[in-house]
């Protein structure tokens, strides 16, 4: 098959301009912002559920509100902007997110909360999408490690909402809610120069990108792929979901540690997820995405079979294992599902997004279920089978080799 002028035989990533680092930092440093501030919203939920009284069925409306307007309008916001790209709708969107925050510092009723939480949801939407595809533009051909740099940044804000929420909040009032406000104003002024360097090189890096395409798969292919890719991400997350939500619950109730130990495992866990986010992109664009994808959910199988029969130090060095192996899929996943259909970045990383935070939602809250049902260790022995899915990894196409 003739090879594309533009695309030497080194492949894409020779050919593509330089990494531009400064744009990558900086959408990966907006994405820290913004996954920080909403990972505040469930921090503040035993303060807003004294506060106005809530029932466990409101706090969960909350939580279904920005979860269904976060993951819902993603896919389409991608479409869109596939075929009309509006450079400025990144600030434009983190402006939604600012208006929401100051809407839940000052709401005094429960559908104000409803629909702060729901603009905050919104912003995330019209973000992820939109600086996803900015990411991989600016990646120079390097797009699994521009994926993970942008990841790792909201993994990262994942982990210090809680701890500044505990910090600036908890204890003293809704009213300090206002102070993340600072944190998306930052956000707002890094993507105004993002916008600009973005629709500045738009057309060049577009037509560049299209050359590096590779060829078109069957229709039927690219379907099955692309289902597989979703099981896949569904397993990741409903067990990383069960690890994330009820970890420091499952250590309290099988070893009796304190709230504070629990936490501390907790955090170095997460500390593992980010390391493991990052070190996957890098490690496809070397040795191919599909190998990454299949080590990173079945890999993780023998470990998280393991876990619900561990003792507590066994139990801390698992969880570091898991987290290391699992994280690093999804850049590579979202990476691979943008080759599978060229031209639609926007709409694949929506849709990836979308369904991670989607499943995510829903898999908490069915895990929670259960462990009101059945136990706590039921869920952990229950989800521990979940990467076993990984096996669908073998009916990929191997698109590498086709580029």
């Amino acid at each position: 098959m003739p090879t594309s002028p533009s695309v030497t035989a080194t492949g894409p990533a020779s050919a593509a301009p330089g990494t531009v680092l400064q744009i990558l930092f900086s959408v990966a440093f907006v994405h820290l912002l913004n996954d920080c501030v909403q990972a505040v919203l469930p921090s503040i939920y035993p303060l807003l559920k004294e506060q106005f009284a809530l029932s466990f069925t409101q706090v969960g409306l909350i939580t279904l509100t920005f979860q269904c307007t976060a993951s819902l309008l993603q896919p389409w916001i991608g479409l869109y902007t596939d075929k009309r790209p509006i450079p400025f709708l990144l600030p434009a969107g983190m402006c939604v997110t600012l208006a929401g925050v100051a809407l839940l510092a000052v709401a005094g009723t429960f559908p104000m909360l409803l629909l702060a939480a729901g603009m905050i949801g919104i912003g995330s939407s019209t973000f992820h999408p939109e600086a996803s595809r900015v990411a991989r533009l600016a990646s120079g051909g390097r797009f699994g490690f521009a994926q993970s740099l942008f990841q790792v940044g909201g993994n990262l804000g994942s982990a210090f909402g809680p701890l500044l929420a505990a910090a600036i909040i908890v204890g003293r009032g809704q009213g300090r809610i206002a102070w993340f406000m600072l944190f998306i104003l930052v956000a707002v002024i890094v993507l105004v120069g993002v916008s600009r360097w973005y629709g500045s090189h738009l057309k060049t890096i577009t037509r560049k990108a299209a050359a590096h395409a590779g060829p078109a798969l069957p229709r039927a292919t690219v379907i099955r792929a692309l289902a597989v890719l979703a099981m896949l991400v569904f397993s990741k997350y409903v067990y990383m979901a069960s690890l994330s939500s009820y970890y420091t619950f499952y250590l309290i109730e099988k070893f009796h540690v304190p709230v504070g130990t629990a936490q501390l495992y907790l955090f170095v866990f997460l500390a593992a997820v980010a390391a493991g986010t990052f070190a996957g992109g890098p490690i496809g664009d070397r040795i191919g995405r599909k190998r990454v994808i299949w080590v990173s959910i079945l890999g993780a199988a023998p470990f998280t079979l393991a876990l619900p029969y561990a003792d507590l130090f066994w139990t801390g060095v698992l969880s570091v294992v898991i987290g290391l192996v699992m994280s690093s899929a999804f850049s590579a996943i979202v990476v691979f599902a943008q080759e599978l259909v060229p031209g639609k970045v926007g709409m694949i990383a929506g849709i990836f997004f979308g369904l991670m935070f989607g499943v995510s939602g829903i898999g908490a809250a069915a895990m929670g279920h259960l462990a009101d049902v059945s136990g706590i260790e039921t869920v952990y022995r229950l989800a521990s089978f979940l990467p076993l899915l990984g096996i669908l990894a073998a009916f990929l196409p191997k698109i590498e080799a086709r580029r």
